[in-house]
């Protein structure tokens, strides 16, 4: 019985099948292109919508150097306790305890142990001292140490150098909160000296814990100011060579979030409370004790099987 359908063209079919697989590779190629094109705008694009500039996506950086002395070993432990255990946001904050060349076998065993464990520490090139150009050399040698040469690394390497006293309390949230909004140049903030002025212009910012910009850290390294002008009381020496140079000029005073302990009372003293930034002479590990649990400290320590702390 003859079909009722046609037999198909089987070369027609085939003649078919070749044009649709032109057709398809043609469309894939063009979309490729057009596709590759969209990638190379969205990573190029002037706009500053599409592509955020380096500050604007990168998080705020500091540095918190605390200045101390080789033998100090516990005291070391101890703040690393206290600013390891502490959790803060929208910054990367890096600690380290400074002091001068070693002199002692002890100390060259010692705090080479430290910083094979922990790599916290900066040994500067100077004899211990207190008044005499030790905060000059820490400052003068910092870009040496942090800059980035090869351009790998984010510059400035911090945007923020905060100086601190190994009996200070930082809360490391806290200063960050407060130093987000601030300017990132020619910044120069802290506790305002005398105790009784509000005026962070009049005079200087306290040893216990202030912070200058990077480009100010640039300053000192490449001045003569800061050369010709070390000893004296560390803080006021640093408002100095600000005043004579008549850098810092984006001051800040963080009083009264920044303060002494309040025993002994004080002008430079209050009770502590919530809004704190920092906590000065706590020479003791009373006062420390009683400053920590002021601000609940071990809150975030979780419940175990292990342990049982009331």
């Amino acid at each position: 019985m003859a079909s009722k359908y046609p037999k198909p063209n089987r070369g027609r079919f085939m003649c078919y099948c070749f044009i649709f697989v032109v057709f398809l590779c043609l469309f894939a190629s063009i979309n490729e292109v057009r596709f590759s094109g969209l990638l190379r705008l969205g990573r190029f694009a002037p706009s500053n919508e599409t592509a955020p500039t380096r500050n604007e996506s990168e998080d705020l950086r500091i540095l918190i150097s605390v200045l101390t002395l080789p033998d100090q070993y516990l005291r070391r432990h101890f703040l690393r306790l206290v600013y390891g255990t502490q959790t803060w946001e929208g910054a990367k904050v890096e600690v380290k305890f400074v002091f001068c060349n070693l002199t002692k076998e002890d100390q060259k065993v010692m705090v080479a142990l430290e910083i094979m464990l922990h790599n916290d520490i900066i040994i500067l090139n100077c004899t211990e001292n207190m008044n005499k150009g030790k905060t000059s050399t820490f400052f003068t040698s910092l870009p040496e140490m942090f800059n980035d040469t090869s351009g790998v690394g984010p510059y400035p390497p911090f945007h923020y150098v905060m100086k601190a006293d190994d009996d200070t309390y930082v809360r490391i949230n806290s200063l960050v909160r407060s130093l987000r909004p601030l300017p990132r140049e020619d910044l120069y903030y802290g506790f305002v000296i005398p105790c009784g002025s509000m005026d962070p212009f009049k005079h200087y910012m306290s040893g216990m814990g202030f912070v200058v910009s990077w480009d100010i850290v640039e300053w000192i390294h490449g001045s003569d100011i800061p050369k010709k002008h070390v000893e004296g009381p560390e803080d006021k020496v640093f408002g100095d060579w600000m005043r004579w140079a008549r850098r810092g000029k984006n001051r800040f005073n963080a009083k009264w979030s920044m303060y002494n302990y309040p025993d002994p009372p004080s002008v430079c003293s209050h009770e502590l409370w919530n809004d704190t930034i920092a906590v000065h002479l706590l020479k003791n590990q009373e006062k420390w004790i009683r400053t920590l649990s002021f601000f609940n400290h071990t809150h975030s320590l979780n419940p175990s099987k292990f342990y049982h702390i009331p």
